[in-house]
């Protein structure tokens, strides 16, 4: 169903699941602050543990390897590596990177590796964090050090991740670290500097890597799709996914036409207007580097119309229409629509770099976490994705947003995402009964997907032998989780 060498992973953040927020040298970040302003996180939660992560690491990755991941995309914590946020090194944190990479490969599990997940070294907002000119510059370091040390080993490279959210609700309405609400011109102050500095992180990567380097960034996708499948309603849809007609972030272009064809789009320029901000000579070149795909995280679309005049409308959704916990929409056929779009617009692999949904999952009586809803939403995101590839649109892997239950930010612990339970007052974890059936989907590369009984894998039987415990895997310091031995004798 998907073409060989598609790849199959899942994706964490160090801000969201590492915890050990003062641990071996690391420094606070911007979230670390925001954590301790009361009010600013749902039950007063805080990233200090998380999923503990940094101490549990082996163990994680041998669920992982047990799942038959074939790679894991995961974030370095700039405070970690740089606790001043340039300088002098934290040579503690880079073991750490050293030794997941090294666990990763030794599980024949591919790192794919973000620079840039959202925590900022607070030293370095209080000199101007993400308004400052200099932090290109301070980007370009921290990537050149990340880079030196692991790029012998680390081929896949993220530069930044959702910029139109770190941005949009970092800084213009307070709800994510720092916790700003600016005015439009320094909004876009920082998304221009944003810019830039993923730019000279390419250029970095490009001069210093160690091995041939696969480079791509991972943005939100806002995807806007055709209610009916006829060429006027594509067109509308097409022009409603690439327009921005609001003084904010929540669009493709402001960030993607940049990136990838050099410029700031036209109704962009118009509407923001005044409350632009300078742009240098050369500032363009520097942001459009060379890229080898395009990554998106897609979570849902907005299912439009057009009105008659090319103009496209949204529909609005019926009443009681299916959503997360989250209460996002579900809505499987933007993994269709956004991938094409993208790919039409700009001419570039695609990667899906996030996916996924929110439930209310907790351990059952049998000791087992069932969460028929997370497979059926994957399965049905997936199918189109499969379309997508059909009619030729270059996708090149996929990756479940996320591997744990984390950290989700203003959110706290409320909403789970993971393929993996992780009761945070005992660190134990558990498969969920979607990490069983993910598990086949990897191994027949999607042909599972067609599976009439898409909950059947869920049971445990698959590859990676009976469920130990009843499906429940302890992971504790100095315990070995066993690692599933599949068809051929190859350890996965």
């Amino acid at each position: 169903m998907f073409r060989e060498g598609f790849v199959w992973g899942a994706g964490s953040s160090s801000l969201q699941i590492e915890g050990a927020a003062a641990q071996d040298g690391r420094a606070p970040s911007i979230w670390d602050t925001l954590c301790r302003r009361p009010g600013a996180i749902q039950n007063s939660d805080t990233n200090e543990v998380s999923c503990d992560h940094y101490n549990r690491m082996p163990e994680d990755v041998e669920l992982m390897a047990r799942m038959g991941l074939q790679a894991y995309r995961f974030s370095v914590a700039w405070p970690r590596v740089l606790p001043l946020g340039i300088g002098k090194v934290n040579e503690a944190g880079l073991v750490f990177y050293d030794r997941l990479v090294d666990t990763l490969l030794q599980n024949n599990i591919e790192p794919w590796l973000t620079l840039y997940h959202w925590d900022l070294p607070q030293a370095l907002f209080e000199r101007g964090g993400w308004l400052s000119p200099e932090i290109p510059a301070w980007f370009a370091e921290y990537t050149r050090v990340v880079v030196d040390r692991l790029s012998d080993r680390v081929a896949n490279w993220i530069t930044i991740n959702e910029p139109q959210i770190f941005i949009g609700l970092g800084y213009r309405d307070g709800k994510h670290a720092p916790g700003l609400k600016l005015s439009m011109r320094e909004q876009l102050t920082a998304a221009h500097h944003v810019l830039l500095a993923h730019g000279r992180s390419v250029q970095i990567i490009r001069e210093r890597a160690k091995k041939p380097a696969h480079i791509g960034w991972a943005p939100v996708g806002r995807v806007d799709y055709p209610v009916l499948e006829t060429t006027d309603q594509i067109q509308a849809a097409r022009r409603a996914s690439f327009a921005i007609t609001e003084k904010d972030f929540w669009n493709n272009t402001w960030f993607g036409d940049p990136v990838c064809l050099g410029h700031y789009p036209e109704d962009g320029l118009k509407l923001f207007g005044k409350d632009m901000p300078r742009i240098e000579k050369g500032d363009m070149e520097t942001i459009r580097q060379k890229l080898d795909f395009y990554g998106v995280n897609i979570y849902s679309g907005l299912p439009v119309k057009t009105n008659g005049a090319g103009v496209a409308e949204a529909v609005p959704p019926a009443t009681g229409a299916p959503s997360t916990s989250m209460r996002w929409p579900i809505t499987p056929k933007a993994l269709y629509w956004g991938p094409r779009f993208l790919h039409e617009r700009y001419n570039l692999p695609v990667v899906i770099t996030e996916n996924g949904m929110a439930n209310l999952d907790w351990v059952a009586s049998d000791g087992r976490v069932h969460d028929p809803q997370r497979i059926d939403f994957t399965r049905s995101y997936l199918l189109e994705l499969a379309r997508a590839g059909a009619d030729g649109i270059p996708v090149e892997g996929y990756f479940h947003w996320s591997i744990l239950d984390n950290f989700e930010l203003a959110e706290g612990f409320k909403d789970r995402f993971g393929l993996i339970y992780v009761d945070f007052a005992t660190q134990k974890r558990t498969l969920k009964d979607s990490a069983y059936w993910y598990a086949e989907v990897i191994r027949t590369n999607g042909d599972h997907l067609s599976d009439a009984s898409p909950f059947a894998a869920a049971s445990g039987a698959t590859s990676m032998g009976a469920p130990a415990r009843k499906g429940v895997i302890e992971s504790k310091p100095g315990t070995r989780v066993p690692v599933a031995i599949l068809p051929g004798g190859r350890s996965r």
